[in-house]
């Protein structure tokens, strides 16, 4: 299958003409050997098939990111796997002095290439008028096409391109040729790119005519004097965010309920339907509750990317990075990584995935690593029930309550431990030879391509089902068969040593139901997991009960509250969390002490802000990483970290 580089620097249109020529035939891949996505899309030319792959933006193909490491080992290396037949390069028409280094690079390696004038619209308001002709003069052995993606022009002359497409236009390109300097040799690099400028800027003035009193970007400019004022700007950003997340925290409610009630009423009625045994139980227990679980994140996934499309759609994303990445340096992020953080809030699934808009390997995994500390949506029913059962319900100062600060005071500990945690892990890549370089221009402001949105969310959702899904539906799996299977019979003995109520009224029946399950959990792997691992917890103020909540939850850490409810034997009518609160003031150690106190209570909350459950996110993280290693490593620190904030709570209220 013969295959076509796509090219150009960030912000060119560079995604939206790949959408325009492969549409839904579209799917995410890896370059060879590196955590790289490559995006691969089909064109098909009757019974010919060419492989389209969309290259990581890059201003030059010498390397100061892995992203442009990759394009380079690519095209400087024939016999590479990705190594193209034609280079279409896109290009900015508005800016050519800038966007020509690019395709000088590429033009001289010999390799056949097309030049694609996009924004044709944009260079036109700027009065900009391009000679084609005497551009060609410049470039001999290429095809110029002018183009505007987002409307679609210049597209049939496009597929004409790619389609006379053939080994023997593979001729070195001679033309004022300028040969590829060496990866590691930065003077050099250096030398070649000052006199590539001084080249182009000769084309430039040879092929670009500016007309008088042009329409330019006087509508962007006046815009920019508010979203990039130094003061306003921020609060600008901040309210955007602040409409995004209250956005996706509650319009995405409403279809995860739907899809939540949906897959309980389809186990109740599969568990009705089918014969009781063990495939229904793992039927209804285990694999409709995983796919559920998997399922129930797609509102807040696809929600959140429509909306953060619609500002990379109309430019403004740019901004954001420009006003807020001098604020995240210090910390070793980039100005992309804050909406990551922030839509970790709501959910740190997308957050995780959004970070794909850090071109910079090393922030962005230090993005990934550390979104999971912000307090999500998932810990709020925990948060709750544990602030009503130990935090007072009384006003400070005649008009705070002491329970919403405290809530507060999670959020704020969640945000300031993961900059602190990002600083640190900023001195390990201080030795690493990637070299973080800002480099930034400001598109014009435009109405967004729907169509580029859809396909946006579209694969969005699509990787995460396919991908992700798998690995959390066998870890729902594994996760019903240790609650649900013990060593030799001791859950049935258990279970029949429970006496039934003499009375057929429902809450009691509920209630007895409910203490059969809680005393076959005790008596299962999982309940024995937890009695094993009370020595260990013991000192963060916690019975066997709460660790087996604690190992329950690392699936998803709303579980929490249900483990408790179904340990306890509580039976709620409704989501009212009062009578399980009840039971839990009223637990006592042999002792006669209290098993809930300040202390301990204090201490899981702790816990639950810095720890790592949710094994959703584990394998988003594995999907963007390509691998196991940052995903245990993240479940690791967030680990030891929950751990010694949970001790130092617990040791210095009790």
């Amino acid at each position: 299958m013969k295959k076509v580089g796509l090219f150009g620097n960030p912000n060119t249109g560079k995604s939206s003409l790949f959408n325009r020529l492969t549409g839904l035939k579209q799917r995410v891949g890896n370059f060879p050997g590196v955590t790289v996505d490559k995006q691969l899309g089909n064109l098909k030319f009757g019974d010919e098939t060419v492989q389209i792959i969309d290259f990581p933006g890059t201003y030059s193909i010498y390397p100061r990111s892995k992203d442009e490491q990759v394009v380079y080992k690519v095209i400087s290396n024939p016999s590479h796997a990705d190594y193209p037949d034609l280079a279409i390069v896109v290009v900015d028409a508005s800016n050519l002095e800038r966007n020509l280094l690019l395709f000088s690079q590429i033009y001289d390696l010999g390799i056949p290439t097309v030049l694609v004038l996009n924004l044709t619209d944009v260079a036109s308001k700027n009065g900009l008028v391009i000679n084609l002709d005497q551009l060609h003069v410049h470039f001999p052995n290429t095809t110029i096409v002018r183009s505007n993606a987002r409307v679609g022009l210049g597209m049939k002359e496009l597929q004409e391109a790619i389609a006379v497409l053939n080994d023997s236009e593979k001729t070195p390109n001679t033309t004022e040729s300028i040969p590829l300097v060496a990866m590691d040799d930065l003077i050099a690099q250096s030398a070649d790119t000052t006199t590539r400028f001084e080249r182009i800027k000769r084309i430039v003035a040879d092929v670009v005519v500016k007309k008088e009193n042009p329409v330019s970007q006087h509508f962007s400019s006046k815009l920019d004097r508010w979203l990039v004022h130094p003061i306003l700007g921020y609060v600008i950003f901040f309210s955007v965010l602040l409409v995004i997340f209250q956005t996706v925290f509650s319009l995405a409610s409403y279809p995860m309920d739907w899809i939540d009630m949906g897959f309980a009423n389809l186990a109740e009625w599969t568990a009705a339907t089918l014969p009781e045994g063990l495939f229904s139980r793992l039927l209804t227990e285990g694999i409709i509750p995983g796919i559920g679980g998997v399922l129930i994140f797609i509102p807040q996934i696809g929600l959140l990317f429509f909306l953060i499309s619609i500002l990379e759609e109309t430019g403004y994303m740019a901004r954001v990075v420009f006003i807020m990445d001098k604020l995240m340096r210090p910390f070793g992020l980039n100005g992309k990584s804050v909406v990551p953080l922030i839509s970790s809030a709501a959910c740190a699934i997308p957050g995780v995935m959004a970070t794909r808009t850090i071109q910079s390997w090393n922030e962005r995994l230090t993005t990934i690593l550390v979104a999971p500390l912000m307090s999500c949506s998932a810990r709020i029913p925990v948060y709750t029930l544990l602030i009503a059962l130990v935090i007072p319900d009384q006003q400070i100062w005649g008009f705070l309550n002491l329970q919403g600060l405290v809530l507060f005071g999670l959020y704020a500990l969640g945000l300031v431990t993961a900059l602190l945690v990002a600083l640190v892990i900023k001195q390990f890549f201080r030795k690493s030879s990637e070299r973080s370089v800002f480099l930034l221009e400001l598109p014009a402001y435009k109405a967004p391509r729907w169509a580029n949105v859809g396909l946006e969310v579209f694969q969005k959702v699509k990787l995460f089902v396919l991908d992700a899904g798998k690995i959390i539906l066998a870890i729902s799996i594994i996760l019903w068969a240790l609650a649900s299977f013990g060593p030799g019979d001791d859950m049935e003995k258990a279970a029949a040593a429970v006496i039934a109520p003499e009375t057929e009224n429902p809450i009691a029946v509920a209630a007895y139901e409910d203490q059969v399950a809680a005393t076959k959990l005790q008596h299962s792997y999982m309940g024995i997991l937890g009695k094993t691992i009370e020595p260990v917890i013991k000192p963060l103020g916690y019975d066997w009960k709460m660790g087996i909540s604690l190992l329950t939850s690392f699936a998803a850490r709303e579980v929490f509250v249900g483990s408790l409810a179904t340990i306890y034997s509580v039976h709620q009518e409704s989501d009212d969390p009062k009578p399980l609160i009840d039971r839990l003031r009223n637990e006592k150690y042999l002792n006669g002490k209290p098993v809930y106190t300040l202390a301990s209570g204090v201490s899981l909350l702790v816990f639950y802000a810095f720890a790592m459950q949710c094994m959703a996110t584990l394998a988003v993280v594995k999907r963007e990483t390509k691998s196991w290693k940052w995903p245990l490593i993240q479940l690791g620190y967030m680990g030891v970290l929950a751990y010694l904030g949970a001790f130092i709570a617990y040791q210095l209220l009790k």
